[in-house]
């Protein structure tokens, strides 16, 4: 792999990665550095024939399109990618349009196969390998999502089991290109809890409780 350039690596953690402060929970700049070092470790393992430029670039861009629209944030964090001209004396039009593709291209959901090597690349980073963290990720995700229907911890975690289970679940949705062990043991010990929803929905409330979830509710109501 490529060295990665300090003037790209400068620019993108000065101009992009601050602007991660607004996403809403699970989306934030916890996650980006996350999907950033994951990324590197499986392109590691699995010996990918990849640029560290694009890489780091790819990881650092794929959800910042998610205050702009939740539901369509890949095609909006493509779009926003796209038209940073800060990263036009990095990247040729070409990679640009190859890099703007692999962000569309590291949806969970997508309902085709990625185009590239990038994009199953920061697709398979983008899945969480701690259950903690999946289940504290979940949790104020829900709580945000549906934050004006102000919902009860219960209704919180309901929505959290529906979706994580869809998701990571036997058969779920979430695609991953490349299943490290990390992974592996992440995605048992996910579907170890989905078997009894009632054992799932008690490590969430312990995990609620553990970070003052529905105080921070309370607290942004009051503000």
């Amino acid at each position: 792999m490529t060295e990665l350039n300090p003037e790209l690596k400068q620019y993108i953690d000065e101009s992009v990665l601050p602007r991660y402060a607004h996403n809403i929970g699970g989306h934030g700049i916890d996650h980006i550095q996350q999907v950033i070092r994951r990324s590197f470790e499986i392109a590691e393992a699995f010996q990918l024939p990849v640029d560290a430029n694009k890489v780091y670039t790819i990881a650092a861009y794929h959800d910042i399109g998610y205050p702009v629209n939740a539901d369509e944030h890949e095609a909006v964090s493509a779009q926003m990618f796209l038209e940073d001209e800060g990263l036009q004396a990095f990247f040729s039009e070409e990679e640009r349009t190859m890099m703007a593709e692999a962000i569309v291209d590291h949806r969970a959901s997508l309902e085709y196969e990625a185009r590239s090597v990038y994009g199953k690349l920061v697709s398979s980073a983008d899945r969480e390998i701690s259950v903690e963290n999946m289940l504290i990720r979940s949790l104020r995700f829900q709580r945000d999502k549906h934050a004006s229907e102000h919902p009860t911890l219960e209704q919180i975690i309901a929505y959290s089991f529906q979706k994580l289970s869809s998701k990571y679940g036997k058969g779920g949705y979430a695609k991953m290109y490349y299943p490290d062990p990390a992974y592996q043991k992440y995605l048992a010990e996910m579907q170890e809890l989905f078997s009894d929803p009632e054992i799932f929905a008690s490590r969430e409330r312990q995990i609620a409780e553990q970070i003052h979830l529905m105080e921070e509710v309370e607290h942004d109501e009051e503000r």
